[in-house]
């Protein structure tokens, strides 16, 4: 796959408020590499009854003039281009971005007719995208956090492309990396049996080890490069969610596994979760399995 050096970013109505334009302008500006704001008109709204839809078209015509003017504005003299498309927005972002080197949204927002882009479509397009997809919440701001990037990583042995995302984001930021792994055991074993047994401490320590281990062949790969590890107990999305507050963290990268079409419509349910409930910005980086 060849990977076009443009970042895309999803606008809509609230574009001055999600965060997610300011969130992919600085990104291009560690990078150096161009935006392609885009903004959908989902083709229902041109249907519906009640609305014109002239006045549909003019309305995101002037928004995406505007967008065009902030971005002429913005530092770096990038070569930033913003543009209109028709259609389902999660699937026409989607492949907008393919192949690009990531596809940035907002969270929550609410455009000028309420659903025209930014809220549940950020759920789709992550489940959807080949690219690492950022979700940016509600009015962030630069100078929000000042934490490290956090990396969330499960025990398989994909998490390559989890770590690189993470490395390169910590690297353009000057910023040490935090890997956690949250674990729990099933339900069939009772906490009480579990401890008096040893295995809560068997379990732990294990997970202690094995990412530590992953630390270390990370930190050789890259060695300027600062990596911690946070191994805790509890549920996944509860851990992840408490350990990138604690940590004040910049970023939080987690993946997701594209086994195949049809499973890629969903996300799993831990990044799902964390996709929902993440304070800060928020990159799901596909996976091989």
């Amino acid at each position: 796959m060849t990977v076009k050096p443009v970042i895309h970013v999803g606008v809509d109505g609230s574009w001055r408020d999600t965060g997610a334009l300011e969130w992919a302008l600085q990104e291009s500006l560690l990078r150096r590499e161009p935006l392609q704001a885009v903004h959908v008109i989902d083709d229902r709204l041109r249907r519906a009854s009640g609305l014109e839809p002239d006045l549909v078209d003019d309305t995101a015509m002037e928004l995406i003039t505007d967008v065009q003017k902030n971005l002429d504005a913005s530092p770096g003299a990038l070569d930033h281009e913003a543009g209109l498309m028709i259609g389902p927005p999660a699937r026409i972002l989607t492949e907008a971005a393919a192949n690009s080197r990531m596809l940035v949204v907002g969270r929550r927002g609410l455009g000028t007719f309420k659903r025209l882009l930014i809220g549940s479509t950020s759920e789709a397009v992550a489940a959807h995208a080949n690219v690492p997809v950022v979700v940016v919440p509600e009015h962030w701001k630069p100078s929000d956090r000042s934490g490290p990037v956090l990396v969330a990583l499960d025990d398989g042995d994909d998490n390559a492309a989890v770590m690189e995302f993470a490395v390169a984001a910590a690297t353009e930021r000057k910023l040490p990396i935090r890997i956690v792994h949250v674990w729990d055991l099933p339900a069939v074993f009772s906490w009480d049996a579990m401890n008096t047994a040893g295995v809560s401490g068997e379990w732990a320590e294990h997970a202690q080890r094995y990412f530590e281990n992953v630390a270390a062949e990370w930190h050789q790969k890259y060695p300027d490069v600062t990596i911690q590890v946070d191994v805790r107990r509890g549920h996944a999305v509860d851990g992840v969610v408490t350990a990138a507050e604690q940590s004040d963290a910049q970023l939080l990268v987690v993946g997701t596994h594209h086994h195949t079409q049809l499973a890629s419509v969903f996300l799993g349910s831990v990044t799902r979760g964390v996709v929902h409930h993440a304070v800060c910005p928020l990159a799901v980086v596909p996976t091989q399995s």
